[in-house]
């Protein structure tokens, strides 16, 4: 049977500390409001109000935040989120989130930014899917992915963290300074900054040594070329001057 927990609880700050069965880890958790309910198959809680989560590998906070399923296994917030991943090292804002604590997986929709400062790599898109075990980010709808001197775009990504390398399909194309590269598909090496590209591949790049001859011309002219500005022959004066 049911019993209520908290409801509507009028409070500026309300600080609590759970324990659950999923490896023992430790919620921390905060509101402004809280209201939810504790039962013998399924736990929910919703906080309303600068609601803040605290797991042993997840930080969130957000307009709202709800916890629900079996000792809690369910977190869904929305409204300016901001979170950090303690154990991957990767920081996000969206518009929506929801995260599985038994899996690991976090799904990122809603004008997403994903920021990982160890690796310098940002991207913005639409909707990430980031599963903590494998490492990997699944990155859809308006990528947007710098790293370096690298500008990433394409309908589909998948950025391998531990690996360093993304794979982008779908009008993919990368720029890296003035040089750009499309295909159907592109794998780039982060690390190495190496480049394959497949499927329908086209491409410019800027000949360096072009334009530092340009910018930095011989200093000796070229053979028939004069050296300075030709003035005409003073004329000749007349004898009877």
């Amino acid at each position: 049977m049911k019993t209520e927990l908290l409801k509507k609880i009028p409070a500026l700050l309300l600080l609590l500390t759970c324990t659950q069965h999923i490896s023992a880890e430790k919620i921390t958790f905060s509101a402004n409001s809280l209201s939810g309910t504790i039962g013998s198959k399924s736990d929910s809680t919703t906080m309303e109000g600068d609601a803040y989560v605290l797991t042993e590998s997840m930080e969130i906070s957000a307009d709202s935040i709800s916890m629900s399923g079996k000792d809690f296994r369910y977190i869904e917030a929305s409204g300016s989120i901001k979170g950090k991943n303690m154990e991957s090292e990767l920081e996000f804002t969206c518009g929506k989130l929801h995260y599985d604590r038994e899996t690991k997986i976090a799904k990122l929709s809603e004008d997403v930014t994903l920021i990982d400062q160890k690796n310098d790599v940002n991207a913005k898109a639409q909707l990430i899917e980031y599963n903590q075990n494998t490492d990997i980010a699944i990155i859809q709808i308006g990528i947007e992915l710098t790293q370096k001197d690298n500008v990433c775009k394409g309908a589909y990504a998948v950025y391998r963290k531990a690996e360093q390398k993304l794979e982008l399909s779908g009008n993919a194309q990368i720029k890296q300074g003035d040089d750009t590269f499309r295909a159907q598909e592109i794998t780039l090496d982060l690390d190495s900054q190496e480049i394959i590209l497949d499927g329908r591949v086209k491409g410019s790049v800027t000949d360096e040594r072009k334009s530092s001859k340009d910018e930095n011309p011989s200093e000796e002219p070229e053979s028939g070329s004069p050296d300075r500005e030709d003035k005409p022959d003073p004329p000749e004066k007349k004898a009877d001057e």
